[in-house]
């Protein structure tokens, strides 16, 4: 197993922190979350774009993904979401990164028209991405919270280059089993995403293995040379424990949970 862990949790970090972060705690990549308030973003320049990719090439720290907020189940036109989507993409490229992280956005739509738009935009940039070997990842977030509806709509894509990402708390969130959840994103899975929270009615994020996910059963489904990236969400409870004091305990939880059974 391969470990990550996303910027979401160290809102902010310049680069060479994050970086650093990684190397001490045994991490092997990092998921940067590509905000105009972080260090990492669509508007940089191509000499910026170039020093990220040398920072990181030079550590040995791999950047798994670009982790974007393009939306592609939303209602409205086609054209600025494929040209956001297209930025990201590029992104990714320049920087070393393998994926780049979309949301569905779909809430409030009919299920087959959110489906219908996602399906097609996401068909219509994978070529581009195929080109730059970029593959999209729709997480499952929001209108697409299961599995099954993430996979119902990269398996109408058809496409190599966009797959699914597992985010484990809206899985079950969802109601949905971990296996269940795998057996339906297998075929179109790019990574896990762990993390951990005390209810579905407080989503505070918590050390790993302090609260109720099924961290376990969900890694047990997993090939052992698979990614997993924790996202402590620190960007969006500020009350929250710092990152930074528990990545070793969590690097050793996931090691302890993915460990081959006896």
């Amino acid at each position: 197993m391969k470990l990550a862990f996303s910027t979401l949790g160290v809102p902010g970090m310049p680069v060479a922190d994050v970086i650093r972060l990684a190397v001490e705690h045994g991490y092997q990549g990092v998921e940067l979350r590509a905000h105009p308030e972080e260090p990492v973003h669509p508007g940089l320049s191509s000499a910026e774009r170039a020093d990220v990719a040398d920072e990181f090439k030079r550590s040995g720290v791999e950047i798994l993904t670009v982790a974007g907020y393009v939306r592609v189940a939303a209602e409205g036109d086609d054209q600025p979401v494929l040209d956001e989507l297209a930025g990201l993409v590029e992104l990714a490229r320049d920087i070393g990164a393998s994926n780049v992280r979309v949301f569905p956005g779909g809430g409030g739509l009919d299920p087959d028209t959110a489906d219908a738009n996602a399906a097609r935009r996401l068909g219509a940039a994978a070529p581009h991405a195929a080109d730059l070997g970029v593959r999209i990842l729709l997480e499952t977030h929001d209108s697409h919270r299961a599995g099954v509806a993430v996979a119902r709509v990269v398996g109408t894509v058809g496409h190599r280059q966009v797959g699914a990402l597992w985010d484990i708390m809206h899985t079950w969130l969802a109601g949905e089993e971990p296996v269940a959840s795998h057996a339906v994103l297998a075929p179109h899975l790019g990574y896990v995403q762990v993390k951990d929270i005390a209810s579905a009615d407080d989503l505070t994020p918590l050390p790993l293995g302090a609260g109720v996910l099924p961290l376990r059963a969900c890694l047990d489904t997993l090939d052992p040379d698979s990614w997993v990236c924790w996202e402590y969400e620190k960007r969006w409870h500020p009350g929250a424990a710092d990152l930074p004091g528990l990545l070793s305990a969590g690097r050793d939880h996931l090691l302890r949970l993915g460990a081959p059974k006896e």
